[in-house]
């Protein structure tokens, strides 16, 4: 957790069509592909750039506050680069919600039709496929490095930012190596820092180390735009790459990062360390909590007021730190997390109450988070399976007027701006930040407004409120929702809301009867996104139904009247 006088890192985002950029980088002036020749360009430089690609994309953002609509369709361009494999990468920030991409090489004037294959949003990473076999002739992918850079070594930025069409060179050095915060996924991962200039556009493109052949050490993705710090700029470093790209090889579709399911504390304060009988030699963590999910797996080998004082056999400093980087510095101990893959065991060595135990093996798992970072329903797993995931709508149920939906950082923003954080509901934020799953499939369930009928008078100016339970159950997700609702054999629905137990109570018959007339007047083509209309399907044991058939056939019977 950062404090509120940290700048906030923002994404280096693709460069909007139709409006002004945020500057030119230092090069741009003098990076014309024309004057290669004059400037006496090596053939090696040459094979380089021919690698990066500058990507034009299409995208239709969901809407979360309207889910069965989409935003205004526009257009952006980034960079992209191939590695060995016939492979292109780039930002996941840079595809999402794309519908069309397009990928055009240096010095060409076509543009050639790339498909998305993999896409990694907590490491913001991409993994695009072009089918036309002319775009690859002359092009010598570029090698990823072996090794991080040291620190103050020289990097090279090549890539596509505002400023120009064509392509644009600058150079910095390596100024910090640590774990940040990637903005587009909320994950903690490694990170490079350097004072290179990245600006809109830039993302998606490789970052070169000053050897001989260049390889890549990098890909860049965001900066810093503050007015109290300057000339701050983000790599995706390497390792984090290769992880993602071994995740898709393994698994043929990027699965996530594993988590090991506690919450840990430092162990510096002197009292503390003696109230767990830590000797003056003993180091490590103190685990404040397990998550629920996770405990069910873990058992009793691993408690709240244990201290973990090494993982995988690495020991971890009462800081938390671990030794890294050949050495040199120190790094958070949730390093060596990152380089596990859901379905690994970790071992590790602990000490409850003065004593060391034996080491516990553990499962690696997914995230437990009762908001995950991204918001839309996904493969199979839970795991972006690529671009058509992306493109779904939000999740969404309308019951008699009330619209219900999941709650989503994407959600929240729609909602309230960008300055959601500090005008959201207290009650969405707890869930947000803190809320940890109970069951695999648990999620917030949110009424976010009511569609106003006669059905449903004095309720209008309920919005954005929590549900917890229907007719006394508690509700788990909004599929759990649609199952409530559909085999309700009660005459009212009765959701309630906390923190104080508020009630919307609405006659069952009435709320049924009325939901064409509901959709009609609002011209809603559906009265649920199209993952429920399956569920509903399958409720009513008719998979062959037309797919704008609700529960019970009410939608169906709306379009006959129609």
């Amino acid at each position: 957790a950062g404090t509120r006088a940290r700048p906030r890192p923002r994404l280096a985002l693709p460069a909007q069509r139709g409006k002004r950029g945020v500057g030119a980088s230092r090069s741009d002036a003098g990076s014309d592909d024309d004057d290669d020749d004059m400037r006496g360009e090596h053939a090696e430089e040459r094979s380089i750039r021919d690698a990066v690609f500058k990507l034009i994309v299409t995208h239709v953002e969901p809407n979360y506050s309207l889910p069965w609509q989409q935003r205004r369709q526009t257009s952006s361009t980034s960079s992209a680069f191939l590695i060995p494999g016939g492979r292109i990468l780039t930002n996941a920030h840079c595809v999402e919600s794309a519908t069309v991409v397009r990928i055009k090489k240096r010095g060409d004037d076509r543009k050639f039709i790339a498909t998305v294959v993999a896409v990694g949003r907590e490491c913001d990473l991409a993994l695009l496929a072009v089918e036309d076999r002319a775009f690859f002739a002359g092009v010598v992918p570029i090698e990823l490095g072996k090794q991080l850079p040291r620190l103050q070594d020289m990097v090279t930025v090549v890539g596509y930012p505002v400023g120009g069409d064509n392509q644009s060179i600058t150079q910095g050095v390596v100024s910090r190596i640590d774990l940040h915060e990637y903005s587009h996924g909320c994950a903690q991962l490694l990170s490079l820092q350097v004072d290179a200039a990245i600006n809109s556009g830039n993302s998606g493109g490789p970052v070169l180390a000053s050897s001989t052949p260049p390889e890549c050490v990098g890909i860049a993705f965001q900066s810093i735009d503050s007015g109290a710090a300057e000339s701050i700029g983000y790599l995706i470093p390497v390792p984090v790459v290769e992880r993602f790209l071994a995740d898709v090889s393994k698994n043929g579709k990027y699965t996530g990062f594993a988590t090991v399911g506690f919450d840990v504390q430092h162990c510096e304060n002197p009292s503390l360390r003696a109230f767990h009988r830590m000797r003056p030699t003993d180091a490590g963590v103190r685990v404040m909590h397990v998550h629920p999910l996770c405990a069910r797996s873990h058992g009793d080998r691993l408690r709240a007021g244990d201290i973990i004082s090494a993982f995988d056999g690495t020991p971890i400093a009462n800081d938390g730190t671990v030794v890294f980087n050949r050495g040199e510095q120190r790094i958070s101990w949730r390093y060596l997390l990152s380089h596990k893959f859901v379905g690994d065991s970790c071992e590790l060595s602990l000490l409850r109450d003065g004593k060391r135990l034996p080491p516990v093996r553990l499962e690696l798992q997914r995230s437990s988070l009762l908001v995950p970072p991204s918001p839309l329903h996904t493969a199979a797993g839970g795991a972006l399976a690529g671009a058509p995931a992306l493109r779904q709508t939000p999740s969404f149920a309308i019951v008699g007027g009330l619209v219900f939906v999941t709650l989503s950082e994407a959600f929240l923003r729609s909602e309230y701006g960008d300055e959601w954080e500090s005008k959201a509901p207290i009650l969405l934020m707890e869930r947000l930040v803190n809320g940890l799953k109970k069951e695999v499939d648990d999620e917030v369930v949110v009424l976010s407004q009511v569609l106003a009928h006669t059905v449903n008078v004095g309720y209008e100016t309920i919005v954005n409120c929590v549900v917890s339970t229907l007719n006394g159950e508690r509700v788990t997700d909004l599929k759990h929702l649609v199952r409530l609702v559909h085999t309700n054999a009660e005459p009212y629905l009765t959701f309630e809301m906390p923190p104080f137990g508020e009630a919307v109570v609405l006659d069952a018959r009435e709320a049924r009867a009325c939901e064409a007339a509901i959709l009609e007047q609002h011209n809603i083509p559906s009265a649920m996104s199209a993952d429920l209309l399956a569920h509903a399907r399958e409720l009513d044991g008719d998979a062959s139904a037309p797919p704008g058939a609700g529960p019970k056939g009410d939608v169906g019977k709306r379009r006959a009247r129609r």
